[in-house]
């Protein structure tokens, strides 16, 4: 535990450092509004690599801004990926980069580092924050406004019906599908014997009862007779 807290202590240092070194970065090249923005900001705001696109303290004086809304504000200017303009570069034009609010992203017009737009600003002065290690910026030459991209809402699929699963009008296999067997839905019929069963010791009526009787009785009357 004591290591894993160690482990924690040092990133959380580390990052606050890296905003120490960007925000330093930033107030040299003169976007103080900015750092003001960051420094109003919730320390969590910021979490891993990031690039932030910084309109300038002119632009950013003309912007009506709450400070409940400086939160939504870093998010849709900024990437949640260290890119220097070297990165940037690769993005073709038509690429989509996401911000780092869900939901929102940069729509890309690469004509050459001069020219490089993302969604309705443009990259005026690239690599301001570089000496970090987690934390790029780019100066941008008015607020940006992302391209909104919502989450589809997917409908769940229908659930049918048990009847309409069996239904004989819609189911394909309706036609093909085997009668069940007659005894199954019928009452077991009464067996009846007609005559004794194959294999089993045959029944004695009454007529041979009384012959089978009769028999013993002369074979004894004959036994005395002959003693």
């Amino acid at each position: 535990m004591a290591f894993i807290s160690s482990a924690i202590a040092t990133n959380q240092t580390s990052g606050n450092q890296d905003i120490i070194v960007a925000t330093q970065e930033m107030q040299k090249a003169n976007y103080f509004t900015f750092v003001m923005l960051i420094n109003m900001a919730p320390q969590d705001t910021i979490q891993g690599g990031i690039t932030f696109l910084m309109p300038n303290d002119r632009t950013l004086s003309k912007t009506d801004m709450s400070e409940s809304s400086v939160v939504d504000f870093l998010l849709r200017h900024s990437i949640p990926s260290p890119l220097l303009i070297d990165h940037l570069e690769h993005f073709p034009t038509e690429s989509m980069i996401p911000t780092s609010k869900p939901g929102f992203m940069f729509r890309v017009t690469n004509d050459g580092r001069r020219r490089f737009f993302l969604s309705n600003v443009r990259v005026i002065s690239p690599n301001i924050c570089t000496k970090g290690s987690n934390i790029r910026c780019h100066g941008i030459d008015g607020v940006a406004q992302p391209d909104v991209f919502p989450r589809p809402n997917i409908p769940p699929p229908p659930t049918a019906s048990p009847t309409s699963c069996f239904n004989s009008s819609t189911s394909p296999w309706a036609a093909a599908a085997p009668s069940p067997p007659s005894s199954a839905s019928a009452p077991p019929s009464v067996v009846e014997f007609s005559g004794p069963i194959s294999g089993s010791p045959e029944i004695i009526g009454h007529g041979g009862v009384f012959d089978l009787v009769m028999t013993f009785f002369m074979f004894g009357v004959m036994k005395l007779l002959w003693f």
